[in-house]
């Protein structure tokens, strides 16, 4: 079994990829239009650009009003499809690696009462359980905790769990804030949070953290 894909590797992937795409036309753009382009932070822009120029992907020249034109190298041109390439076959990793495990979850016995089915997260995470529930027959009832989901989810928004509920994580973006939201709605109510193991959920974080305060305490004491 392959080992789990790490989102932030992937992530970073993209937003390489992404970025030598923006400037391979050798427009004259300031940082905060590649922020736009690429869609990651202003902070990350800037690191991506500076690793492109320093590795000889890009060269950037002066231009009026204080901005500068980037444009991509030979090397950046030959960097940019090799980016697309290891991008591509991460992507599909990843997408076999995600609806595998989701797949796991709805045929996992101990679910299969579930009275409903509720997802904590938008995005592509979200689209990849919706077709493995599908592929399983199971029916996805709505989106936990969501104030303003995506049109292409037709999906009811719920704003706390019923007894017995499934809440399955598919939030890519932050995952552990969404299982411990989710945890929060669920003790109470008595349903049940999980998420795919390549998610590196953990589950009684706020436990560990005290236990090491505690540690630390002891120990200078």
């Amino acid at each position: 079994m392959p080992p789990p894909p790490d989102i932030a590797a992937t992530a970073r992937l993209r937003a390489e990829m992404d970025l030598l795409s923006a400037i391979e036309k050798g427009e004259i753009v300031s940082q905060l239009t590649l922020t736009q382009k690429v869609g990651v932070s202003l902070g990350m822009v800037n690191a991506l650009v500076k690793r492109a120029v320093g590795k000889g992907y890009a060269k950037m020249r002066q231009a009026p009003y204080k901005r500068y034109a980037y444009y991509l190298t030979p090397q950046g041109f030959t960097e940019k499809s090799r980016l697309v390439a290891e991008y591509l076959e991460t992507s599909l990793d990843f997408f076999r690696t995600a609806r595998g495990e989701y797949e796991a979850i709805f045929l996992d016995a101990r679910w299969r009462a579930a009275p409903r089915i509720l997802l904590v997260g938008e995005g592509e995470l979200a689209e990849i359980a919706m077709l493995a529930a599908m592929a399983q027959g199971r029916r996805i009832a709505g989106l936990l905790c969501a104030q303003d989901a995506p049109a292409a989810f037709d999906l009811a928004r719920i704003a706390a769990p019923n007894p017995g509920d499934l809440i399955i994580v598919t939030d890519q973006a932050a995952p552990q804030a969404a299982y411990e939201r989710a945890a929060a709605l669920a003790a109470p109510a008595g349903a049940v949070v999980i998420a795919p193991s390549f998610l590196r959920i953990t589950p009684n974080r706020d436990a560990l953290i005290r236990q090491l305060n505690t540690a630390d305490q002891n120990g200078e004491e």
